[in-house]
Parts: structure tokens; sequence; C-alpha cells
């Protein structure tokens, strides 16, 4: 085709475009202009589907995702030798509009798809993906259920559970702890259900039914532990489980330093969420107090967490650091592509659906990563700790695995 005659074909589609709008309204352009575009994307392109909520209550925490995304997409443009195109569609923190925006995203051919942030949203919108054999990732979803109830959905977050088991892999077999106690607030769900992984991993990683010497429940917005404490210091036990929030778990720690207990305090992302812990100046109890995270593993322990931290301080400055949801949806995308790649050229939703689904030690930048038979993440997860006004990595938590029969993993001890 010549230059000319495509320019000639270019104005009359524009100038199609353009009556289309004024005759008919905007939803009629919005029609017209999306099969116009699908003509004009790349040839032969991947199309993996962005699902977030880009408008609404939840978009900031949407475009925390979506950046990750895209810094993975603008490193890693194609697969197989075709480009990689990103279909975006917002379902604008609503639980209503989560099905039309999956619907969207299923009707523009995308292979897979990755979000949304918000279990709900994911929810509402995996009813579309699992009637249309659709693969997604969720990025920091961390309810059982998306996954649970749907094969299509897969996760990069562990389920918060998982992080009871990091915590007693760290205090079993690096720290050498025969024995731990448990501080948990009572009629806490979340407090509970971790304090029972936790308790269930050590017990099981020291083989002594009894190495959890002692648990001590307290009433939310306690202020004195003395109680709790002097009952904990006399099992002599070294390490204390504390699933809380920072503000508690410090108050806790320096409560038990002026009572003479010397046990380190772990806990979870909850005490990376707040500055109460980078803002404190008694490092003699800080020096004691280290908790699961999302991400943050030193860069030299994967070559795409050096890649990925180079790639965000050179677009948002050598002083950001990014957020864990960044770090998740760069995962997200770089395992979409890797199931992409290992489907194969011709492959459609289902292969790559497949291909997913037996990712193993995939090295990511917030860990390994492997799928479990519900599509939930058995990964490697980074222990931190608070040194001069930073959260550090001090221990990486790694799945044990078995030997690998001909026929696919054994299941990780997780």
């Amino acid at each position: 085709m010549g230059f000319g005659l495509k320019i000639k074909r270019g104005l009359a589609a524009f100038a199609v475009l353009l009556m289309c709008a004024v005759q008919y309204g905007c939803a009629a352009y919005d029609n017209f202009a999306s099969g116009f575009m699908d003509e004009a994307s790349p040839d032969g392109a991947f199309r993996i589907g962005v699902f977030e909520p880009l408008t609404g209550k939840d978009k900031e925490s949407g475009q925390l995702e979506r950046i990750g995304i895209e810094l993975a997409h603008s490193l890693y443009p194609d697969v197989l030798g075709r480009p990689i195109e990103l279909i975006v569609s917002d379902n604008r923190s609503d639980i209503g509009e989560a099905r039309a925006a999956a619907e969207y995203l299923a009707d523009k051919g995308v292979c897979i798809a990755l979000g949304s942030y918000r279990s709900t949203l994911s929810l509402a919108g995996g009813e579309v993906f699992s009637e249309r054999g659709i693969p997604a990732i969720s990025i920091t979803n961390a309810n059982p259920l998306v996954t649970n109830t749907n094969e299509y959905y897969f996760r990069v977050r562990y389920v918060e559970a998982f992080q009871g088991v990091a915590a007693a892999k760290y205090a079993a077999e690096e720290l050498q702890a025969g024995s731990a106690a448990i501080m948990r607030e009572i009629d806490n769900d979340y407090a509970e259900a971790l304090c029972q992984s936790f308790s269930d991993k050590f017990i099981s990683l020291t083989g002594n039914g009894e190495a959890i010497t002692h648990t001590s429940d307290y009433e939310a917005g306690t202020a004195d532990f003395a109680a709790e404490l002097n009952a904990i210091k006399e099992t002599g036990t070294s390490v204390i489980f504390v699933p809380s929030s920072a503000e508690a778990a410090l108050e806790i720690a320096r409560q038990a330093d002026a009572l003479g207990i010397g046990a380190i305090f772990l806990g979870t992302d909850l005490w990376e969420e707040s500055e109460a812990l980078l803002k404190a100046t008694d490092s003699a109890v800080l020096s004691r107090m280290a908790f699961s995270s999302d991400y943050g593993q030193n860069a030299e322990q994967s070559e795409l967490a050096t890649i990925f931290t180079r790639a965000y301080k050179e677009k948002f400055g050598s002083d950001g650091e990014p957020d864990h949801a960044v770090a998740l949806g760069f995962d997200a995308y770089m395992l979409a592509r890797d199931a992409i790649e290992r489907a194969g050229e011709n492959a459609g939703a289902g292969a790559v659906r497949g291909a997913l689904a037996s990712t193993k030690s995939y090295p990511g930048v917030s860990g390994n990563i492997t799928f479990d038979e519900n599509g939930d993440p058995i990964k490697s997860v980074s222990i931190m700790r608070p040194i001069d006004g930073k959260f550090v990595n001090i221990y990486t938590a790694e799945p044990n695995w078995g030997p690998v029969p001909p026929e696919g993993p054994e299941e990780a001890d997780e």
C-alpha cells in the first residue's frame, strides 16, 4: 500500500470517527474508537490485561500495582519474538463495575489478566475470568477466597497465615530456638490465624510438641503487659511471636526490656506499614525485633531484583524506595510473561494457565515463587529488622523441597 493511500484511508477513518461522535454520542464513539485502535495494535502481539481500580477510592493503591506492571513491561516488552501489549481496564473501585471491566479484557482477547487491588474486586472479576477460561494473577490480595474458589486465579502475595510459617522457620532454623512463646490479642482473627500457623510450623520443625511454652492473651488497648511478660519470663524462652501493630509490639518489647527479658520479638508485615520502628531510638530494643515482609530481599539475592531496583531508581529517583505493591506488580508481569513463553507461540489462555500452574521456584523480585494446587505462592519470605532508620533484610526463609519426581515437584513443607 502506498504512503499516500495510507494517509487518505487514515483521514477517511478519522472523518467517520468524528461523524460518529457527533451523531451518536459518546457510547458509539467509544465502541468505534475501540475497534479502530484494535486494528492499529501491534501485529501478533500477546495481550496482557491490567485489571485495576484507576479511579475511585482505591485508585492510589491500584496505581502502585500498575506502576510495577508497566515498569516490567518497559524492560521486557516482548516474548517469543512478538510484542506484549498491555490492555488496561479500570474497574473504578466498584464491585458492580469490576465484572464489566473484566468482560472488556476478555473481549479484547487477553491471554492473562493482572490485578486487581482489593480482594472483593478480584472476586467479582474472577467470575468472568473463570467463565471465559482466562488466567489471572492477583498482586496484593491476601484473602484466600480469591484463589481457593477459582481455579483460574493465582496470587503473588502470600496468604496472611504464611507469615507465621516464615517466622517459625526463622526462629527454628536461623536462631536455633528450641522453644517460643506467643502474645496474642483477644478477638483478633488475624492474630489467631498467624499464631496458629506459627505454632504448628515451629512444633513441626523442632519435633517437640511442647515447644510453645506459653501463650499470653491480652485485650486490645492494653497498656501494661507486665503480667503477660512475667509469665513468659518464667519459661526462659528466647523467642516471642507478636503478630500485632508496630506500635503495640514496640511497647511490649520496651516493657520486656525493662523486666530484663532479652528475647527476640518476631512480627509480621504490619510492622512495616508504620513508621513507629523507624522513628524509635532505643537501639537495644530494636535490635531484638524482626518481622516478615512482602518485599525486602537484598538485591544480590536475585538478578531480577537488581534489575528492578536499578530501573525503579532511574525512573523515580535514587532516593526512592519501591512500595511492596510495585515489586509484586513487577513480579506478576514477569510470571505472566514466563508462562506465555513456556506455553508456546501459538498457545491460548488455557495453555498459559497450565504453564502458570506448573511454575516452580521462579526467581522473582519478592522471592522465589512456586504455585501450590490453589494458585497460592509457596515462596521465599524476607525477614527484616530496623537498623539506623531503615528496614534491612537479615534472613530469607526458603521453602524446603523434597526430591523432584519425574511427573513434577513434591509439595513443599509449607
